[in-house]
């Protein structure tokens, strides 16, 4: 699978990185007036980073029935300090999850369609085209 994964790039991992980011995003809009909720996201920079030096922070697998998740962004966690002036402790701010999510979401389309374009390639190439 080297050479698929050589094929593709980065573009396969900034695909799954930015699906759970959305993921995350999500859940802090959703939590927006849960008392004590701290928002979090990933430092998409870090882990596209990592990805290129070929370092993955992923889960460890520690028995071979574990599943594999192949999220690899689980380090790069990281937990929003935004001040709202409330004072039941949640951190999140709509204004800025909501650019963020929209951020991320032009980010996520551009990959798909650049993994979109890899994968094309790819079939193209075996079909000899």
């Amino acid at each position: 699978m080297g050479w698929i994964d050589n094929a593709l790039g980065t573009q396969a991992n900034s695909v799954m990185v930015g699906a759970r980011r959305a993921e995350l995003l999500a859940t802090n809009l959703a939590n927006a007036d849960t008392p004590g909720y701290r928002a979090r996201d990933i430092d998409f920079r870090a882990v596209m980073a990592d990805a290129e030096a070929g370092i993955n922070r992923g889960l460890v697998r520690t028995r071979a029935g574990h599943i594999d998740t192949g999220m690899p962004a689980t380090s790069h966690m990281i937990e929003r300090q935004v001040r709202t002036g409330l004072e039941d402790g949640n951190t999140v701010s709509k204004e800025t999850e909501q650019a963020a999510f929209t951020e991320n979401s032009i980010r996520y389309l551009a990959s798909l369609r650049f993994l979109n374009g890899s994968v094309q390639g790819i079939m193209k190439a075996l079909k000899g085209e």
